[in-house]
């Protein structure tokens, strides 16, 4: 599954709206912890990829079957722009600068690669199906990076 995202701001919620359509038949509710957290990394990669590039790119969602017990998600975000992505130490106050951070640490994996005149950056959720009365594998959903804290709300 994939989206044409234009170098638009306003491309963010679109393609938020669009990953919590593609969630209905993969198994995963869209109230779970992974559903919240997989839309957060949509909504940072996109971002990344339109203010920081200015440049179109493609959205890539692969989900897991419902009837797959233990799967791996995985979103991709491709880009023309060569420009390698590059995390930034931001202070208190700085309303922006953390996407890689709260990808770094809400991802199981995630990385990138050259591709063409481009890029692709890459994240994974493993998704292990809970059995009645386990623990949920994402909390509540709070981490921590680098002595930030942030919750995926």
């Amino acid at each position: 599954m994939q989206l044409e995202i234009r170098p638009d701001p306003a491309e963010v919620g679109r393609a938020r709206r669009w990953a919590r359509s593609r969630l209905a038949g993969s198994g995963i509710q869209v109230d779970e912890p992974l559903a919240e957290t997989l839309i957060l990394l949509v909504s940072e990669l996109v971002t990344n990829a339109v203010v920081h590039t200015g440049r179109p790119a493609v959205l890539r969602l692969s989900l897991p079957c419902a009837a797959e017990e233990c799967a791996t998600v995985r979103l991709e975000v491709a880009d023309r722009s060569g420009r390698a992505p590059v995390p930034r130490c931001v202070d208190g106050d700085a309303t922006g600068g953390r996407g890689l951070a709260l990808v770094d640490g809400l991802a199981d994996r995630w990385g990138w690669s050259s591709e063409g005149v481009g890029k692709r950056i890459w994240c994974e959720l493993d998704r292990a199906v809970e059995s009645e009365g386990s623990a949920s594998a994402y909390g509540s959903g709070a981490s921590t990076y680098e002595g930030f804290a942030y919750e995926a709300v």
